[in-house]
């Protein structure tokens, strides 16, 4: 699907950081419904700068900080959005979300069904998440399949800048709450997952040329990141680009399936994929079990299972704590998705 756009003319290179700063900028000027709060991100910008100058543009009443109480930021997100506001709030890492989650699910998510449609919810919940920095067990977790098991928010993560600020544009515009979950391995480049590389930024890369000005790109849309014949890879975030290296790895024509939107999900561009290639694997970052690749592993065995050539594979973390020392024992790299290739391809 198209990005819905005024002017996709003017473009300049951004890392994911400045299209996400580019994206509530243009929200603040465009909506004075519009606030942006959390912890650190009014005069600091951010523990990742992604606010960093927005207050001093828009002002302490639409940027400004707040107390250390995840609970309480999102708390007063949900009664802000039920009066006519849009708060875009920041949890500082996916992993410290925990103590918002009566919040976000017993009020955000249920608020427009509680009141017979009566109120709403537009609210955006951003999140980094994600390891492969050495952040440990506490700031490297990726529990998006919790999310998506609540009916009534809608979970996103991009995998790079053009994506980013479009969809989160998409997400502050959305009467839903949101959560935007944003892989921080990629915020200032794209990752291949080989760690002993050399860091890639995203100069000259075609995704991170990104308009200056108002589009959205629409939720529920996935996208071909690269099209291929020989089997579906279905995946999000920064093992997009970990799967792609592996398709270089492996010399295996994959098509990787960009989910961008997790919740609700663009089925039919999944099962379209799948149903050409007649093998798939899935990979995510989190924990195998019970993660959403359980989930699209179901969908495409109940939607494809006459297409399909050989079992379903997934690839993931492994079910420990994100570990420190071990960090890239347990980060599913490209040698690991190349051999899950493989044994797809052998597979009767």
């Amino acid at each position: 699907m198209a990005a819905q756009t005024d002017d996709l003319k003017h473009t300049a290179a951004m890392t994911m950081v400045q299209a996400l700063r580019s994206a509530m900028d243009v929200m603040l000027t465009r909506d004075e419904n519009v606030v942006v709060f959390g912890e650190d991100v009014g005069f600091f910008g951010g523990v990742f700068r992604c606010t960093e100058g927005l207050q001093e543009k828009h002002g302490r009443t639409r940027v400004f900080d707040a107390p250390i109480s995840e609970s309480g930021i999102v708390g007063a997100a949900v009664g802000m959005a039920a009066y006519g506001l849009r708060p875009v709030v920041e949890i500082q890492f996916a992993d410290y979300y925990y103590p918002a989650m009566d919040q976000i699910v017993s009020e955000a998510a249920r608020l427009r069904y509680r009141s017979a449609g009566e109120f709403t919810s537009p609210m955006t919940i951003r999140m980094p998440c994600g390891g492969g920095i050495f952040g440990g067990q506490t700031h490297s977790q990726s529990p998006e399949v919790l999310f998506t098991h609540v009916s009534g928010l809608r979970t996103v993560m991009p995998s790079n800048p053009f994506d980013a600020k479009g969809l989160l544009i998409a997400a502050i515009e959305s009467d839903d709450p949101v959560i935007f979950l944003e892989p921080k391995r990629l915020y200032n480049g794209p990752f291949d997952g080989d760690h002993d590389k050399p860091v890639v930024p995203w100069s000259g890369h075609p995704l991170a040329d990104v308009p200056l000005g108002y589009y959205s790109v629409p939720l529920e849309s996935a996208a071909v990141f690269r099209p291929g014949r020989a089997l579906t890879v279905l995946t999000y975030g920064t093992m997009v680009f970990v799967a792609q290296a592996a398709c270089e790895l492996s010399g295996i024509d994959a098509e990787i399936i960009d989910l961008r939107s997790l919740w609700p999900l663009d089925l039919d561009t999944l099962v379209k994929s799948v149903k050409k290639t007649g093998r798939c694997v899935v990979v995510h970052e989190a924990t195998r079990s019970s993660g959403f690749g359980a989930e699209l592993a179901a969908l495409v065995q109940e939607h494809c299972f006459y297409h399909l050539e050989a079992p379903i594979e997934r690839v993931a973390g492994w079910d420990t704590p994100y570990p420190h020392a071990q960090e890239w024992a347990y980060f599913p790299g490209p040698a690991r998705l190349a051999a899950a290739f493989k044994r797809s391809m052998e597979a009767a």
